[in-house]
């Protein structure tokens, strides 16, 4: 499972958790989504959970303003 929260402060500047989530639990060959202040996914491949994670810093930045 993954789960994905962004603050206020990041919702303002762009960032949607259900987005990221969505986009990282993909990488992992899984689904999810969410409201943009909490969500959650399920990965089917856990292997690749940390190559996903690794891509979070890109895709969260290519999401704010």
């Amino acid at each position: 499972s993954l789960l994905a929260l962004a603050s206020s402060a990041a919702r303002e500047r762009g960032a949607h958790a259900g987005q990221l989530v969505k986009a990282v639990a993909g990488l992992c060959g899984g689904n999810g989504g969410g409201k943009p202040d909490a969500a959650m996914a399920g990965a089917k491949d856990a292997a690749k959970v940390p190559e996903a994670l690794a891509a979070v810093p890109e895709l969260l930045k290519a999401m704010l303003k």
